[in-house]
């Protein structure tokens, strides 16, 4: 039972960390609408910042895993921690967002999130066979409102960090010309 609890609770944390992306994904694409295209344009930085936050969801996922393992990083704690180890390196394997040829690919981010989106997808599926505990199924909605709220803000921080950088630019130009 302990392997058991063990990849359960590993398989959680994925959840609470991916499976909200999908519908991000979504708002942002219906909000962008066709203007998402238009370089320089509110919509193509709404579109532009989804893999950037992906990447920093996936950075502090994999933040979680090193504190978890602190302060023994030996190859038999690491083997005994990852139970479910594709599933762990499937999740680690996000960060390759902030690499500029993963992050132009922002179907990619979906993709790899609809992993553990379909994770969720198979508990409800399986609540219905009634294989599976209505306490589970509760436990599964709390986590997808988790990662909702994860993702919703690696979203908001990298777009607003994004919008910035254009503003503190001129500024920092502005005052080298007053100098």
């Amino acid at each position: 039972m302990g392997n058991d609890l063990l990849t359960y609770i590993q398989r959680m944390e994925l959840m609470a960390f991916f499976a909200g992306f999908p519908l991000i994904y979504a708002i942002v694409y219906a909000i962008a609408g066709v203007k998402h295209k238009i370089a320089g344009s509110f919509s193509n930085r709404l579109t532009s910042s989804l893999s950037f936050a992906y990447a920093l969801t996936g950075t502090l996922f994999l933040g979680l895993l090193l504190k978890d393992l602190y302060p023994d990083y030996s190859a038999k704690n690491i083997a005994f921690q990852f139970q479910t180890p594709y599933l762990i390196l499937w999740g680690i394997s996000s960060v390759l967002c902030w690499i500029p040829f993963f992050h132009k690919k922002k179907l990619g981010c979906l993709l790899h999130s609809l992993v553990f989106f379909f994770l969720l997808l198979k508990d409800l599926f399986m609540s219905f066979n009634g294989s599976i505990d209505k306490d589970m199924i509760q436990n599964d909605m709390k986590l997808y409102t988790t990662s909702l709220f994860i993702n919703t803000g690696t979203f908001l921080f990298i777009l607003i960090f994004r919008l910035m950088i254009p503003r503190l630019k001129t500024k920092e130009k502005s005052a080298g010309h007053r100098l």
